[in-house]
């Protein structure tokens, strides 16, 4: 394994979430936007943060105490705005119901759509206050969120995400040559790919948010479709998100946010299974752990995430 990050909601980077991420050990801290039906304004909300320079110090301080940093988000709301439906209708999914709507996602198969979606990601990789060459711009987060076109219907929802993504990682590279791009498998998309192929500098990040995290990863039916990704993607770059310390998850993504203990047993055999496995990158959300948290409950311990990355770290 070659890297390991903790992703946190920008309102909730602090110096001491700088402290406590390279303290732990873990070279990579994430900044992930909120997602839902407004990921479009939390990403303008973030892109906000990042021009703000008390805002930019601490973000310096994270880099001077050694760590990278890295932006994760449900971008395809803000990559494709809905304003622009009434000009260009045939840009957008159609629903299973036969409709053109603005609800999620876009049109795999227009071209136009992908030209607009593909530059705007390239100006918005160009906003991420030093960020790496590694981009996590992940379609809408939602289940059947895939177009149901004439043209698209032959395309699985995998099929359709890597075609988006292969357009824009065409893209970025024109920029930037060694930028990389992550395939979410996740809801929709968590079988491979079969009628696409993925372009250079796509990896797959594995994110099997429908399993028990009191059960050890192996025994969970999502582990099926592991062989398939690999076979699709390769192993370069690989990643899994996992949720071991997503308090936003136990908080059903309310505040306040519930007090919060790892699974120490089922991070430590999950740690194992996906390096064995073969992951280049383990990285865990671990949001709602920010000041609010702290006051309510004292200092957030992410401690036992560095020492299964120090320990499995080859």
């Amino acid at each position: 394994m070659n890297c390991a990050s903790l992703l946190i909601h920008p309102s909730e980077l602090s110096e001491r979430w700088i402290s406590r991420t390279a303290e732990s050990g873990v070279p990579v801290l994430g900044i992930h936007p909120e997602g839902g039906k407004h990921a479009d304004a939390y990403i303008e909300k973030m892109l906000s943060l990042l021009e703000d320079a008390k805002y930019r110090k601490l973000m310096d301080k994270a880099c001077e105490k050694g760590l990278k940093l890295e932006y994760e988000m449900h971008a395809m709301r803000y990559l494709l705005p809905a304003r622009e439906f009434d000009a260009h209708p045939e840009w957008f999914r159609m629903n299973a119901e036969g409709k053109r709507t603005t609800d999620y996602n876009l049109c795999p198969s227009c071209k136009e759509a992908l030209d607009l979606v593909a530059e705007n990601a390239a100006m918005l990789a160009k906003r991420l206050y030093r960020s790496t060459d590694t981009f996590h711009f992940w379609l809408d987060d939602a289940k059947d969120a895939h177009c149901h076109c004439e043209k698209c219907a032959m395309l699985s929802p995998s099929d359709q995400q890597l075609t988006v993504l292969n357009h824009i990682i065409r893209r970025l590279k024109k920029d930037t040559p060694s930028a990389s791009l992550s395939y979410l498998a996740y809801h929709d998309t968590i079988a491979a790919p079969t009628a696409v192929s993925p372009e250079d500098g796509i990896f797959i990040e594995f994110a099997p948010i429908h399993r028990d995290l009191h059960k050890p990863f192996c025994h969970s039916d999502e582990s099926k479709h592991l062989d398939g990704l690999f076979d699709c993607f390769g192993k370069k770059g690989s990643q899994v998100l996992e949720y071991w310390y997503d308090n936003s998850l136990m908080s059903r993504w309310k505040k306040p946010p519930v007090e919060f203990r790892v699974d120490k047993d089922v991070l430590f055999a999950d740690f194992e299974f996906y390096v064995g496995f073969g992951f280049d990158r383990i990285s865990s959300f671990a949001c709602y752990l920010g000041e609010d948290y702290a006051a309510l409950y004292g200092e957030p311990d992410v401690s036992d995430f560095g020492k299964a990355y120090k320990k499995y770290t080859y």
